[in-house]
């Protein structure tokens, strides 16, 4: 037995020179990207301003976290959180109708490829670059964030809204056809109970990613948080700018809570 295990093992199959070229090209693949690595943008004091941000979020600005003025952090979450919420609600709304359209078991196919180009092509410019449109459009504030979240989460929800869609149970649609009801009937009894708790639970997790980007946003004007922050550390007023990211940080936090736990419920029941 022993001595069949031996043999077994001498003859099994000598891969060490395949595996040695793989880590040869594996590191050489490292060292020709590392060579394409840029350094001559860095400071010599940009550790020393990574601590300075470090300080400025564990001690704060009060004055300013704590101002219940327009200019003060409760004000400019609670516009963020805005900012976010009504663009997911647009994004969703129009997405409906949009999902409908693509789905391909509900629609022909030359109508779906088409509805299904349009989402492509609202997914395909990134989100900074709507911000920058719609405030040569709507003039710098929180509308023209509003804007750029509805148009952004188009792509991301419509895709989403699709797979639900065609997973759908068709034979429940085919009783009620059987039983003589009427498109819209069909659509009120037979696929929205089923579309409905995905809907929401893409919708919430969308909200999520809108609220981090909203933050983006407002570093070219769209409202929020963003462009007090970048004005703060302009500035080196770092206890300011620890009073923005704390808040913002306990506004992610909250949301992230009751958005999980809304998650959770909707998919278990």
């Amino acid at each position: 037995m022993n001595q069949r295990i031996q043999q077994a093992y001498e003859k099994r199959p000598k891969d060490w020179v395949y595996n040695l070229i793989t880590a040869v090209i594996v590191v050489g693949l490292l060292i020709w990207s590392g060579s394409a690595v840029e350094t001559s943008g860095s400071t010599q004091d940009g550790g020393q301003i990574a601590l300075n941000v470090l300080s400025g979020i564990f001690h704060p600005d009060l004055s300013f976290l704590f101002d219940l003025s327009t200019k003060g952090v409760p004000y400019l979450m609670l516009e963020t959180v805005c900012i976010a919420f009504l663009g997911t609600i647009v994004g969703a709304i129009i997405s409906i109708p949009l999902a409908f359209i693509s789905a391909s078991n509900l629609t022909p196919l030359p109508i779906a490829f088409i509805g299904r180009l349009i989402i492509m092509a609202a997914r395909t410019i990134p989100a900074f670059v709507y911000g920058l449109m719609f405030i040569r459009v709507t003039g710098p504030g929180a509308f023209a964030g509003l804007l750029t979240m509805g148009v952004c989460s188009i792509g991301m929800i419509s895709k989403m809204y699709i797979e639900a869609i065609e997973d759908l149970d068709t034979r429940v649609i085919e009783s009620l056809d059987a039983a003589g009801c009427n498109t819209w009937q069909k659509i009120r009894y037979g696929i929205l109970p089923q579309l409905m708790p995905n809907f929401a639970s893409t919708a919430i997790y969308r909200f999520d990613i809108n609220l981090r980007d909203a933050t983006i946003l407002g570093m070219v004007g769209a409202g929020g948080f963003g462009a007090p922050l970048i004005f703060a550390m302009n500035s080196y007023r770092w206890n300011e700018a620890g009073a923005l990211l704390a808040g913002l940080i306990v506004l992610i936090l909250i949301i992230e809570f009751i958005s999980t736990r809304i998650r959770v419920k909707l998919t278990r029941g």
